[in-house]
């Protein structure tokens, strides 16, 4: 089955992201940081409001994926967090300095966290050695990986992506994600192989506020997730689903 998963900011996403048809969400915080983790309150109510599987990012900083002993001491907490609010995953990543994955303190994050799943972060496109990354990501025990191919966006990452796909070779998920919509949906589909998919959907809100002091010199927008665009990603999978159903 063909996977949807959709990164929201806020809880109407969280709403939206059921009604449009995707199938999980990576719940964040902080969009202009790329995501962080986000508050026990804002993952409490995400539970409550969706039945989907709902995966926090475990991030407690924008930046790299390099961490303090005190930053590991957090992330281990905000599993534990994750755990007690039950979530059916998380999302999240260590690298050492020279661009290979921290395996130790990554596998001790994936027990943590376990009976939940545990997506390994686009910390992967970071990485000096796909095969390399590949290999360590899944003796540290992840379900999946988030990445772009190493590059920007998938668009430019495709061909690595469908390496990466292969060489997995089913002992791990290869999720594409970064710069994927509806546009481009299909044919990522179809040169990776891949069968789960990332998105951010995302559109700007502009604030509901009749007042806005014009000496700040500011747009108060929010990051909200684009119900149309998620249909359309959603409908595409559904099409391509029924197609590889009747190949079978």
């Amino acid at each position: 089955m063909y996977i949807l998963e959709v990164i929201v900011f806020t809880i109407s996403s969280c709403i939206t992201a059921q009604k449009a048809g995707a199938h999980r969400i990576e719940l964040c915080d902080n969009p202009g940081e790329g995501g962080t983790t986000p508050s026990y309150g804002m993952i409490r109510q995400a539970r409550e409001k969706t039945n989907l599987q709902l995966y926090p990012i475990i991030r407690p900083r924008g930046g790299d994926f390099l961490y303090s002993d005190d930053e590991f001491s957090i992330m281990l907490k905000d599993i534990f967090m994750c755990k007690e609010a039950g979530c059916d995953g998380v999302v999240a990543g260590i690298l050492k300095p020279d661009g290979t994955v921290d395996g130790i303190r990554t596998a001790k994050l994936v027990n943590a966290a376990y009976p939940m799943g545990f997506t390994f972060h686009r910390a992967f496109d970071r990485t000096r050695d796909a095969a390399e990354a590949l290999e360590a990501v899944i003796s540290c025990g992840c379900e999946r990986i988030l990445t772009s191919g190493l590059r920007p966006g998938v668009n430019e990452g495709v061909d690595n992506l469908k390496l990466l796909v292969e060489n997995a070779a089913d002992r791990i998920v290869i999720m594409p994600g970064s710069g994927l919509r509806s546009v481009n949906m299909e044919t990522i589909v179809r040169k990776t192989g891949a069968r789960e998919f990332h998105s951010s959907a995302r559109k700007n809100l502009q604030s509901g506020m009749t007042y806005q002091n014009p000496g700040m010199l500011e747009q108060l927008l929010t990051t909200d997730l684009d119900e149309e665009e998620v249909k359309a990603m959603a409908g595409i999978l559904h099409k391509l689903q029924g197609e590889f159903e009747t190949e079978d």
